[in-house]
């Protein structure tokens, strides 16, 4: 088994730099199997969100979508498979980042109670508790 780091997602899945993207494509259809999955580690599935989204324009439709298919695939072996499954259908209906959403549902794995955050885009999920300021 081989573990992919995001560089090499971005490469198979973009696809902007010829010879890289050639290496990774190459990489994964003849190592990554269903009887030996490339693994995906989930640190790699959030900085993968933040690449395509910052770096490529991507929207969270697409985004959504690539990870839907990373998350089905046979040939790859994602970290914590329920999770990261959760993590992508709470970034579908929130505001958040994949990113924060996995960062929730771990606290809540670990058995806490929410997770405190300064970050407004979490409003509304049950995982998170957002801090404020208190008013003069």
């Amino acid at each position: 088994m081989i573990a992919l780091d995001t560089d090499v997602l971005v490469r198979y899945i973009v696809g902007d730099d010829a010879e890289q993207s050639a290496i990774a494509s190459e990489l994964i259809e003849s190592e990554c199997r269903t009887d030996a999955p490339g693994f995906v580690a989930l640190i790699v599935l959030c900085e993968l969100v933040w690449v395509l989204d910052r770096g490529y324009g991507y929207g969270r439709g697409a985004i959504a979508g690539v990870l839907r298919k990373l998350l089905a695939a046979t040939e790859l072996r994602v970290e914590n498979p329920e999770l990261s499954w959760q993590a992508l259908n709470e970034y579908e209906r929130g505001r958040a980042d994949f990113a924060d959403f996995a960062i929730g549902l771990c606290g809540k794995a670990a058995k806490a109670d929410v997770t405190c955050t300064f970050d407004r885009k979490t409003e509304g999920s049950a995982l998170f508790r957002v801090l404020l300021p208190a008013k003069a």
